[in-house]
Order: C-alpha cells, then sequence, then structure tokens
C-alpha cells in the first residue's frame, strides 16, 4: 500500500485527534526526546495537539504534516514557518516522529522531504533542527542533506529522567 503525505490543518486535526495523540503516546514510551516525559498522558498528548499545535496551524506560524496509509495516520512532522524579524529566509523543523509499528519503512524520509518541498516553495533559503546527540533519526537527517552546526551538552533530560543529553543543531541549506 502506498504512503502519500498531507497537510492537516486545523479541521483536519480534529478527526485525527486520536491517532495523533497515539503516535505521540507511542513515541515518547518509545524513548524519543521531543519535549515530553514519560510516561505521558493520552489527555495530554490530546491537549498538546488540540490547543497547542492547532493554535500555531490556525495562526500561520506552523505547517503539520501526516503520513497516511490506508486512511491510517502513521507519523507527522511540523514546519515551522514563524520566525524574527531578522529570519524570514528560515523555517525549522519540529516533531519528527513515526509511529513505532510503522517505523523504518521510509515515512520519516517522506516526511522530511514533504517539509523541505514546502519551506523551498516559500521561498525559505534555509531549515533549521535539533536533535538528541546520536539518536535513531540523525542519519535520516543527514541522508536529506543536514549537516551538523554544533552540539550543546547536557541540553535536555531524556524521556524517562534519568539522564540529560546532548543534542546536536543541524541545517539545511534549501
Amino acid at each position: 500500500m502506498e504512503t502519500r503525505v498531507i497537510t492537516i490543518d486545523g479541521a483536519g486535526l480534529g478527526p485525527r485527534l486520536e491517532a495523533l495523540a497515539e503516535i505521540l503516546v507511542g513515541s515518547v514510551a518509545g524513548g524519543a526526546a521531543i519535549g515530553f516525559m514519560a510516561p505521558l498522558a493520552e489527555t495530554e498528548a490530546r491537549r498538546f495537539w488540540a490547543e497547542d499545535v492547532r493554535a500555531e496551524i490556525e495562526a500561520g506560524r506552523r505547517v503539520l504534516f501526516g503520513a497516511e496509509r490506508a486512511g491510517r495516520l502513521l507519523g507527522t512532522v511540523q514546519l515551522v514557518t514563524a520566525m524574527p524579524p531578522n529570519q524570514p529566509h528560515r523555517c525549522e523543523i519540529a516533531k519528527m516522529m513515526v509511529h513505532p509499528a510503522a517505523r523504518r519503512q521510509g515515512i520519516g524520509r517522506q516526511l522530511m522531504t514533504a517539509a523541505l518541498g514546502h519551506a523551498r516553495g516559500l521561498g525559505r533559503t534555509l531549515v533549521t533542527l535539533d536533535t538528541r546527540s546520536g539518536d535513531a533519526a540523525a542519519p535520516l537527517y543527514a541522508s536529506v542533506g543536514f549537516e551538523v552546526a554544533g552540539e550543546i551538552p547536557d541540553f535536555a533530560w531524556d524521556p524517562d529522567g534519568r539522564a540529560r543529553h546532548a543534542t546536536t543543531y543541524m541545517y539545511r541549506r534549501l
């Protein structure tokens, strides 16, 4: 079956809320360092999507991409387009997630390709992201053209709260 990447607007978020929460909860449970601590309650995951992300989408400050196969949402990535006045040429990648059961199937690459294409379509010439140093996603980011800018030690706690990890900042010119 074919996986297709779609843009999810504020109205399209509602019908996908449960799937989005499932991807977020599963990702955090699997150790993803995406700003949440484990265990992440489904109610908090739903609130994040329904309130935080929806507000940013509806305000035009970010774009949410979803990867669907046979009507099932399998992954998401966000492109933050609202930048300070001195950075109108730049976007940021945020919260790249693929459902744990759907990993290693090229979904992350499809999501990143869509986000980068959208940034290019907006006339942006630079895209940045940060990722836990040594994270499984780092080779994916490198394979779609991101380069390492630097690393900050002890940047954030791992989702299990046992240790802090370094974060690697990456960039890609378009």
